[in-house]
């Protein structure tokens, strides 16, 4: 079994204390960090190259093309393939997306995703349902990451875990100084091991986002 650190953070954006957000994740070591609200608009190449460049990592899928999903890795981590997902269009909501990438880490493959799902509970249902059908034709060991944006009652949050394991934990993560909804999460698939799940609540984690990340420690098969 090979070990992966895997941390997913709705970053808000980058609006919030920028020195808090970087300290915190190089504080973590995630090898694999699933960024939700990353820089999607102008000059986004150079803002989420140089946000990859604050916290160590490298970037391995996402910005503009994913609608703000990113998806950052050290250079532990090889990438093999990338590509995608866009949502279809609610006229005057927000357009959204998916990341995806094709990795492996010292021999043992696996794929990764994530994605930011709608405010809206009229599109998020089929937003989760189109995610969760590429989700579905992904062969291997897979890690989905995501403000989902509903809690673990929601139906867009069962169409998601369907299938997958959900790493046990009933702390919330938003809004971060004083946490009332359990949005964010990851999912690993069966053949995954779990070896801590947590949700970050320090004050340097309240500082940097208005929502608290979600970190795993995995072991992943060997290939």
């Amino acid at each position: 079994m090979i070990p992966l650190r895997v941390l997913s953070y709705n970053v808000h954006g980058l609006r919030d204390d920028r020195a808090a957000l970087t300290g915190l994740v190089r504080d973590l070591e995630p090898d694999v960090l699933i960024v939700q609200e990353s820089p999607r608009r102008f000059r986004w190449r150079h803002k989420c190259a140089a946000l990859a460049d604050d916290v160590g990592m490298v970037v391995a899928a996402g910005g503009m093309p994913a609608l703000g999903n990113l998806l950052l890795v050290t250079l532990r981590v090889r990438v093999h393939e990338t590509w995608c997902l866009r949502y279809p269009l609610t006229p005057g909501r927000h357009l959204r997306g998916a990341a995806f990438a094709r990795c492996s880490v010292r021999g043992a493959a696996f794929s990764l995703s994530g994605s930011h799902l709608a405010t809206d509970p009229v599109e998020r249902p089929a937003q989760a349902a189109q995610w969760k059908s590429v989700l579905g034709k992904i062969e291997g060991p897979m890690i989905a990451g995501g403000d989902l944006n509903e809690g673990p009652g929601g139906g867009a949050w069962r169409t998601i875990a369907d299938g997958f394991v959900e790493p046990s934990s009933a702390a919330l993560t938003f809004p971060a100084t004083l946490p009332r909804q359990r949005l964010d999460a990851l999912f690993v698939s069966p053949d995954i091991s779990v070896e801590r799940y947590e949700v970050i609540e320090s004050d340097q984690a309240r500082m940097a986002s208005d929502h608290l990340p979600v970190l795993a420690d995995l072991l992943l098969p060997s290939s």
